[in-house]
């Protein structure tokens, strides 16, 4: 069963009283009267990470994976809470001191705070991170508007390029590249100036976390309407485009496979102008990569002939 055929038939209905829970559709909890956001994410070992051999760097892709939640509902985080279930191994005085380093380095780089959290002994390593902000409205999912653009902030790919090296499923022949993609891998790029910005043009908006066109449904939902992509659009980064023509890799394998936390977000025709002007202003890199179009014509990604391209994975699926 799918996350969300689960929380539909599970938990939907315990929210029915409470506006708040924005129907467990969204990624995070908004009390407008009180202006508070909350969001949730777990991680475990083997799933989101694939393993503790670099504490420091493992915690700083947990913690900005996280408030990137919030990021993308164009507000800014303040608090965090943390807990964590390990062992003497993965808890040991060389590990906690790395979890410490990294997040004093995070809170200092994003101006967040500690503010508690809880541990547990297990021979499963996992973290779980609360993030908090405040703001007076927040972009909801699920409101793209028919004839909307489709935009999204930075490259797609670099970190998966960076997984299957951590994997060894792929080798290069020179360590900086290597060095380049394992970075985009464990830190990526949040677009933080950004967040407040998105309050005035934004319809709709998600962070890329499971793949750009799985997040892209989500964003979309249960809303009378699909989208068209157009893959030579979709932004790259040099360094990707460069190691796909050498390795001969197509594009499309690399562009919907997650862990980017780049925003995806749709606005109106009459936005386009004010968002290339944002972009310019804070040196952000956004791009225009499709449309939203009508129920009565399919959802499809577009290669640079016109053809339509078959995608087999659309993004990572949580299934039970």
């Amino acid at each position: 069963m799918h996350e969300f055929q689960i929380i539909k038939k599970y938990f939907s209905k315990l929210t029915k009283n409470n506006k708040s829970s924005l129907n467990l559709s969204d990624d995070v909890f908004f009390d407008k009267s009180k202006n508070l956001v909350v969001s949730v994410d777990t991680y475990v070992e083997g799933i989101h990470f694939i393993n503790f051999k670099k504490p420091k760097l493992v915690i700083k892709k947990i913690l900005r994976s996280s408030i990137s939640d919030l990021i993308c509902k164009g507000v800014n985080p303040k608090y965090y809470f943390i807990s964590g279930s390990g062992n003497k191994k993965t808890f040991s005085s060389f590990n906690l001191k790395m979890i410490s380093n990294s997040l004093k380095e995070e809170q200092k780089k994003y101006n967040i705070f500690l503010c508690g959290g809880d541990t547990v002994y297990s021979n499963k390593l996992s973290f779980t991170v609360t993030s908090i902000g405040f703001s007076r409205k927040i972009i909801r999912r699920n409101n793209a508007k028919l004839n909307d653009d489709i935009y999204v902030t930075g490259n797609i790919g670099d970190s998966y390029m960076g997984l299957k090296i951590l994997k060894k499923q792929i080798k290069l022949k020179k360590k900086i590249s290597e060095k380049y993609f394992i970075e985009k891998y464990f830190q990526p790029d949040l677009k933080l100036t950004l967040t407040n910005k998105l309050l005035n043009f934004a319809n709709t908006s998600i962070d890329i976390s499971d793949g750009l066109i799985s997040d892209l449904e989500k964003l979309i939902g249960e809303q009378k309407l699909t989208y068209k992509l157009n893959l030579v659009d979709i932004p790259i980064s040099s360094n990707l485009k460069k190691l796909l023509l050498s390795k001969k890799l197509k594009k499309i394998s690399y562009i919907s496979q997650g862990d980017d936390y780049q925003i995806l977000f749709t606005a109106s025709i009459s936005k386009s102008r004010i968002i290339d002007n944002i972009a310019k202003s804070l040196g952000i890199k956004i791009s225009k990569i499709g449309k939203i179009r009508s129920i009565n014509q399919k959802s499809q990604i577009i290669d640079q002939n016109g053809n339509k391209i078959t995608l087999k994975n659309k993004g990572y699926n949580h299934n039970f």
